[in-house]
């Protein structure tokens, strides 16, 4: 018999080619439901970004916005927005420069000025589990349609499903008056190069309107917590 075990296990390093900047903002408030007039001003200093495939746009969480898991159904609440608040976008790293030309310009959205200041770049996560609070979905799911679905969507990034959670429905309007159907998931035991490309790649449409982009997860529960 022969038997090796001095094999050692290769160190995983994330990789830097997807990236999140985010950058201090200087803004009273905003309307729960921002993230449309927020993508329309965004491209209006950075015109690549519409087209940019990768490119998300996290949702501005304030003070009074719930920790991202359940929130208000009322699109024209007010979140507060702290000193330290910031913006964050999900961008290929060789967009960082034109990204870059933001910082000292002002946007506005729904009415309220955003002044962008400085930034900063940050590698995605490797931890084993990720959430999202809005997925985009085409029409109303049940709970069971819904998993179906999200594991097909996983199985397409080349992610084993160990375990997930689905979380609330909610219901958005767009400017359009068109209501869109979002839907909450957390995956947790992902591996490193799977937790890594769900944040990378996401789930289902609208990246620049927040839903889809995953974030890491050091505590599931933290995930399920009303507080």
């Amino acid at each position: 018999m022969y038997w090796n075990e001095d094999k050692k296990k290769e160190k995983f390093e994330i990789p830097d080619d997807i990236v999140d900047v985010s950058f201090v903002v200087k803004c009273k408030c905003l309307p729960l439901e921002h993230m449309e007039s927020l993508s329309e001003s965004l491209y209006t200093v950075l015109p690549w970004l519409e087209e940019e495939k990768l490119a998300g746009i996290h949702p501005i969480n304030g003070a009074e916005s719930g920790n991202g898991w359940e929130r208000s159904h009322d699109p024209n609440e007010l979140i507060y927005l702290s000193r330290r608040q910031k913006m964050t976008l999900r961008l290929p790293k060789q967009r960082l420069a034109e990204a870059e030309t933001m910082v000292g310009k002002t946007i506005n959205v729904e009415g309220y000025d955003i002044e962008i200041g400085k930034s900063a770049v940050k590698k995605l996560s490797d931890l084993p589990t990720a959430f999202c609070r809005s997925i985009l979905i085409d029409g109303r799911m049940d709970e069971q349609e819904f998993m179906q679905w999200a594991f097909e969507e996983l199985k397409a990034l080349d992610i084993t499903v160990r375990k997930m959670m689905p979380g609330i429905e909610r219901v958005v309007t767009l400017a359009d008056n068109k209501e869109r159907v979002t839907r909450g998931l957390m995956v947790a035991e992902l591996k490193q190069d799977e937790s890594v490309r769900l944040q990378q790649y996401g789930m289902g449409e609208g990246r620049k309107l927040g839903c889809g982009i995953f974030m890491p997860q050091k505590d599931i529960k933290a995930v399920n917590s009303d507080d």
